[in-house]
């Protein structure tokens, strides 16, 4: 299952437009449970970088969820929103030109 997982998150920028967003632009609804018991914002970036984004560059709040800046490995920009109770990618998108 963690295989098939990867292999679709490693598959996912090529799948979806440039900018499109899963969740279509609304405010992604994450968890009900208060900000105490989220995991760290080092413990979210850590999840980002084994969900297939490598270089995390920001992130924050948005709502009850995590938003994460970060580029993939073929170093495209991608925006990321993160449960913060479990880690699991709920949306994403994808810019189209490699960043540095």
């Amino acid at each position: 299952m963690r295989r098939l997982l990867r292999l679709v998150l490693h598959l996912l920028p090529l799948a979806l437009p440039a900018g499109t967003a899963l969740a279509g632009g609304a405010r992604a609804e994450c968890t009900r449970e208060p900000q105490a018991h989220w995991m760290s914002r080092e413990a979210i970036s850590r999840k980002a970088v084994a969900a297939g984004y490598p270089d995390v560059r920001h992130v924050e709040v948005n709502g009850s969820c995590y938003e994460i800046e970060a580029l993939t490995a073929r170093r495209l920009q991608a925006d990321v929103v993160m449960d913060p109770m479990t880690g699991d990618v709920v949306a994403a998108s994808m810019g189209s030109d490699p960043q540095r």
